[in-house]
């Protein structure tokens, strides 16, 4: 009975020590992921302001925030039967993926591509090419007749 006694205690406190450790580890994974979205933020704030050190969007900015025109410029805005904007302004892009599109393929490649094509030409499907030429003024004569 002192054993079932003894295990019965141990089990209760095993079991309260386990469910500590359980809310703790849920705790923490709920704190990193705050923490990583803390973190996605701040990158995100960080390139809006590497955004406003180019001298073209803030001049985009001002024209479309406030209607800034240049000096000497005349601005048109085009409104619809409602008095809303027809077209909006469009938007520069980010300074730092201006360029970082896919880059150009090597000539070589393109060269060698050509090599190969003509080593292994594609199967003709149609009628192919014309077996005789008319001469220009023939053409003329058959609607003629």
């Amino acid at each position: 009975m002192m054993i079932m006694v003894v295990a019965a205690v141990l089990v209760i406190s095993y079991a309260s020590s386990l469910r500590a450790y359980l809310q703790q580890r849920h705790d923490i994974n709920a704190l990193q992921t705050e923490i990583a979205e803390r973190k996605e933020h701040i990158k995100q704030l960080e390139e809006q302001t590497r955004r406003w050190e180019d001298p073209a969007y803030v001049q985009q900015q001002a024209r479309e925030r406030f209607g800034f025109v240049m000096p000497g410029e005349t601005a048109y805005v085009a409104l619809d039967e409602n008095g809303e904007r027809i077209q909006t302004e469009p938007e520069l892009t980010d300074p730092g993926k201006v360029g970082s599109a896919e880059h150009p393929k090597a000539w070589w490649d393109d060269a060698w591509g050509s090599v190969l094509l003509a080593g292994d030409p594609p199967e003709q499907t149609g009628n192919g090419p014309e077996s005789e030429i008319d001469p220009p003024g023939r053409e003329a004569e058959q609607k003629k007749d």
